[in-house]
């Protein structure tokens, strides 16, 4: 079974791309369904991140306030490498669970989306790597209007991700999102026939 990992910068059209993909048929494991799934109510994951951070990153129905994590995490490195101490192996397991599932069900591709494949170094758990590409100006401008963030805010959340022109080089296919969802669209059907379903058409 061949494992495209897909990544990218925060607000570059990671999700977008996949649910196209996803929509095509190419089955889709995504890193962050898998990081809300760890640290649900009643895991491990939730329980460890509370002894770790405290109380306070709980909303009053027990659930994780990730507002709250946030601001804890991405203002302190040591605390930001203490979360995903806690929450990668979890997320490697789940994900590794849910490819298996895939792989007896005679599965030929499918795409794995981690906004932090390369910075996590786990590129090893796939055969190649897709990145979705924009430049600074278009990545601050999505993020802020998308989060409703200030400009410092998002080049902040932006800072603690590689640089997107580094991981630009570092994808066999880039797939650049600086324009319109019709030309990631067109861009994404084009990939899916030539890299995906030409692929599939050859035995196995």
């Amino acid at each position: 079974m061949r494992i495209i990992g897909l990544t990218g910068g925060i607000a570059s059209g990671k999700t977008t791309a996949a649910r196209l993909f996803e929509k095509l048929g190419v089955p889709v494991i995504d890193a962050d369904q898998l990081a809300r799934e760890v640290v649900e109510p009643g895991t491990e994951g939730l329980a460890r991140i509370v002894d770790a951070f405290g109380a306070k990153v709980l909303n009053p129905d027990g659930t994780l306030n990730r507002t709250e994590l946030g601001a804890v995490v991405f203002a302190d490195p040591a605390a930001r490498r203490r979360l995903e101490g806690i929450t990668h192996p979890a997320i490697r397991r789940l994900a590794e669970e849910k490819l298996q599932r895939l792989r007896e069900a005679g599965t030929r591709t499918v795409f794995y989306v981690a906004p932090l494949l390369i910075e996590a170094g786990i590129t090893s758990r796939v055969h190649e790597v897709w990145v979705v590409y924009l430049d600074l100006e278009t990545q601050l401008e999505r993020l802020m209007a998308r989060d409703g963030l200030s400009r410092e805010a998002a080049l902040a959340r932006i800072a603690s991700q590689m640089p997107m022109e580094e991981k630009k080089r570092l994808g066999r296919i880039v797939i650049d999102n600086r324009g319109s969802c019709e030309e990631l669209e067109a861009e994404v059907f084009r990939l899916w026939r030539e890299e995906i379903a030409h692929r599939e058409a050859d035995p196995p």
